[in-house]
């Protein structure tokens, strides 16, 4: 059995004339390039410790697979707006589960697409731990709701958004959850 103790959250925006070789560069500002990503689901291991970016990838090597839960959004469309981010929602109890959600956009900023990551994952775990709450209501009013009901501790989210690029070369976000196993 493979279980995560420690996840860090990185993000990166690449440019380039190539698709790929712009992800790669993503992925090197995300400090995350030199290992073999595999993506999983959206499950926040139990007693799962948040650790630095530094630290998290200390305990890695070149070549090593590595479970991340990934959002990308990429284009060539010179000025379009993209953006990628991960959310985040954990339990009060440690030992319990949380939950991870990936959100890509076109033409959002990164407060919005962040925000929607977010509540996405608080949607998630409150409704495994038996909140009720209205779907209709802003995700403000929710996460108040959320959190005042003392099952739900924290959530956030990491959000990488850019331009494209005014020239029309590859512009690729980036945002993940990187898992480290002891």
């Amino acid at each position: 059995m493979v279980v995560p103790t420690k996840v860090f959250f990185t993000k990166g925006v690449g440019v380039h004339k190539d698709r790929l070789a712009s992800f790669e560069l993503a992925l090197r500002k995300a400090s995350i390039e030199k290992y073999n990503l595999v993506y999983v689901s959206s499950i926040f291991p139990p007693n799962c410790k948040m650790v630095t970016v530094d630290e998290g990838i200390s305990k890695l090597e070149p070549g090593t697979i590595t479970y991340c839960v990934m959002a990308k959004n990429e284009t060539s469309e010179p000025n379009r707006l993209i953006s990628a981010a991960i959310g985040l929602a954990l339990p009060k109890e440690p030992h319990e589960y949380g939950y991870l959600s990936e959100h890509h956009a076109y033409g959002e900023t990164a407060d919005k697409t962040g925000d929607y990551a977010e509540d996405l994952a608080a949607t998630m775990l409150a409704t495994t731990l038996g909140i009720e709450f209205d779907i209709n209501k802003a995700w403000q009013e929710r996460e108040q709701i959320y959190k005042a009901s003392g099952k739900i501790i924290k959530t956030t989210n990491i959000c990488q958004s850019a331009m494209g690029d005014k020239k029309g070369l590859w512009t690729t976000v980036l945002a993940a959850a990187v898992f480290v196993i002891d």
